[in-house]
């Protein structure tokens, strides 16, 4: 699906910038060149032009049915072409701290379960369990990714920001996300999603639902999150001030590099 929907697209259009939470995508609103607000279905479009990029940028809400049907509206009435949802995610593999960047390669709804009429995960009449991001703007989003690490951080995130979430070695991982309506702070929820999905990255609450909106329409995508909790116990520790002084930043800087590489 992802390269021939790709090439379907000979002239890039509009592409979406979708994020769950407002903390996440602070900053980004007066950025905007040419504005325009549009308010439909509850949700607050805002369509115009970022860094040279023709684009539509909205809150979708947590969780995964406001994200569909946010997306679902992107696709319909906004002519969005591409996808790309950014934010945070909690961690659910060892190797990964407050503060990574994990890429989405698949994606799978961990709550998804209509067995015995189905297997676990799939969902239901597709066959499908596991949906794969968009290979060419995944790329886009590492490579935007490794400039801001790179380039770009210390002009958006504070030294002692670095210092209090430990962000002197950021890592950035590509992989399975897993998502589901709900926040996961247990440890042996954790530990048993790991079981039974052994490569599984990173756990969020939109991700998957986005994903297979996509699909349905043929549409690429493609997903980011930076790591703001191990998803244990401990998930809230400092949660609203990473947003506000790292995570929001991240997003911020990578943004800013996706775009200029759309004009290449």
């Amino acid at each position: 699906m992802k390269t021939e929907t790709a090439q379907k697209h000979e002239k890039p259009g509009t592409i979406a910038f979708v994020f769950a939470m407002q903390e996440e995508q602070q900053g980004l609103e007066h950025r905007l060149q040419d504005k325009k607000i549009v308010l439909r279905g509850k949700r607050r479009y805002l369509t115009g032009n970022l860094w040279g990029q023709e684009c539509v940028c909205v809150l979708s809400g947590i969780g995964k049915v406001a994200a569909a049907s946010t997306v679902t509206s992107l696709i319909e009435n906004f002519d969005a072409d591409r996808i790309v949802l950014i934010g945070v995610a909690g961690a659910a593999d060892a190797d990964l701290k407050i503060g990574d960047i994990v890429i989405a390669s698949t994606l799978v709804q961990h709550d998804m379960d209509a067995s015995p009429l189905f297997p676990r995960f799939e969902i239901p009449l597709t066959g499908i369990s596991h949906l794969s991001t968009d290979a060419h703007l995944s790329a886009q989003l590492a490579e935007a990714a490794d400039l801001f690490l790179e380039i770009d951080r210390e002009n958006h995130v504070s030294d002692a920001a670095i210092t209090q979430f430990n962000l002197q070695n950021v890592k950035i991982r590509h992989g399975l996300i897993a998502s589901g309506d709900q926040f996961i702070n247990d440890p042996q929820i954790l530990a048993g999603l790991k079981q039974d999905l052994p490569d599984l990255l990173a756990v969020e609450m939109e991700g998957a639902a986005i994903a297979q909106v996509c699909h349905d329409f043929e549409i690429p995508f493609a997903i980011v999150r930076t790591i703001s909790d191990d998803a244990g116990e401990h998930a809230d520790y400092n949660f609203s001030q990473f947003i506000r002084e790292v995570a929001a930043q991240y997003s911020l800087g990578i943004l800013h590099n996706f775009c200029r590489l759309q004009q290449k």
